[in-house]
């Protein structure tokens, strides 16, 4: 048997999850699990990720651990075909993470870009955290506790898995051959990079009030859609438009598909022949948002209505977590006696040892 093909993925809990979160991660997540390439999945919220920058604030991260997981299931992520956890559940985890420390030094860890950037955003430039300025090193936790060979993330992420496999090598190379080095999956196509907000902001933040959530009702959807930021030079239907930086089109490269044309907007074959309208003037932007609309609730009324079901049984989504967690906590503890026999701190379990040493001191 060859060596098991094993996904880990997950998602902060600081809010609901919105539609860059759908088509940068969740949609192909749920490809994934339906593969059948892999022969298991684990998925978890990061709540004690969460809690490195919001440690004032442990409401906000608990109210969303159960707004992340309905969001989950609400776009068809299976707990029969993934095991979908909760981190901070999984005590192995800093076990890990405590040893893992010894092996990456202050400077690596400074010259991180993904850490850098985070703690620009943050301002946390002149008092970092610990907790947060050695997320990389947990992060490594969570990849090899469950020995996951593939980590779907976005390119902003190659630092951290980079790191990962860093901590895997120096760990394998001193201790001998026991963790997992995982490879990343990059999403496959350009648009499932990043979606702008729907002010044009490049990122969509709560902060900033810019995000469609998956959870969105179809009025808060359409109203989102209209107001979205177009080109402001594009005043009258005649003008000619740009499609740089447009969100409207941006949005329409990731949703739109050929059969939507036949469906809402018939005077155009196709996406390119829009867009060729568009640059030359004649086509106004509430025609291109009408039809970005229906193709919007066309996306987000199954996964509305999915999420409508499973709000009615709250105990249950617990309870799927809470089984969740007792599998990934049986694999993590699995990783952690192996970790623990190669450092050779796992006094109990070495009958050897003790002979080797019970004889040594018995013949002084």
């Amino acid at each position: 048997m060859g060596k098991e093909k094993i996904i880990l993925t997950g998602d902060r809990p600081t809010g609901r999850l919105h539609i860059g979160h759908y088509v940068g991660s969740l949609k192909r997540r749920v490809e994934l699990q339906n593969s059948g390439l892999y022969d298991k999945t684990f998925i978890f919220i990061a709540d004690a990720q969460a809690l490195t920058d919001n440690i004032d604030n442990p409401e906000k991260v608990r109210q969303n651990v159960i707004e992340v997981a309905l969001d989950y299931m609400a776009v068809g992520l299976d707990p029969t075909k993934s095991t979908i956890f909760i981190q901070s559940q999984i005590p192995e985890l800093c076990e890990l993470t405590f040893y893992y420390m010894d092996l990456v030094t202050v400077s690596r860890l400074q010259r991180n870009p993904t850490v850098k950037t985070e703690i620009q955003m943050r301002n946390f430039e002149t008092s970092i955290p610990v907790g947060f300025f050695t997320y990389p090193i947990s992060q490594a936790a969570d990849i090899t506790a469950f020995r996951a060979t593939t980590v779907p993330v976005g390119e902003d992420q190659e630092p951290m898995i980079e790191q990962t496999r860093e901590i895997v090598r120096r760990f394998n190379h001193i201790y001998g051959d026991t963790l997992v080095e995982p490879e990343i999956l990059l999403p496959d196509n350009a648009a499932c990079l990043r979606l702008p907000g729907t002010d044009g902001k490049a990122k969509m933040s709560k902060s900033l009030g810019n995000c469609i959530y998956l959870s969105d009702t179809a009025d808060e959807v359409e109203k989102k859609v209209k107001g979205m930021y177009t080109d402001p030079t594009h005043i009258k239907v005649s003008d000619p438009g740009k499609l740089e930086g447009n969100t409207v089109f941006t949005y329409l490269d990731a949703f739109c598909k050929p059969e939507h044309f036949e469906r809402y907007l018939s005077d155009y074959p196709n996406l390119d022949e829009l867009k060729a309208h568009y640059t030359r003037g004649g086509l106004g932007d509430m025609k291109v948002k009408k039809f970005l609309a229906a193709i919007m609730q066309e996306e987000l009324t199954p996964i509305r209505e999915h999420r409508k079901e499973f709000e009615k049984d709250i105990p249950a989504i617990y309870e799927m977590l809470r089984r969740g967690c007792e599998t990934a906590r049986a694999t993590a503890a699995e990783t952690l006696d192996d970790v623990r026999k190669a450092m050779k701190i796992n006094y109990f379990d070495d009958a050897e040892l003790i002979a080797e040493q019970a004889k040594r001191f018995g013949q002084e």
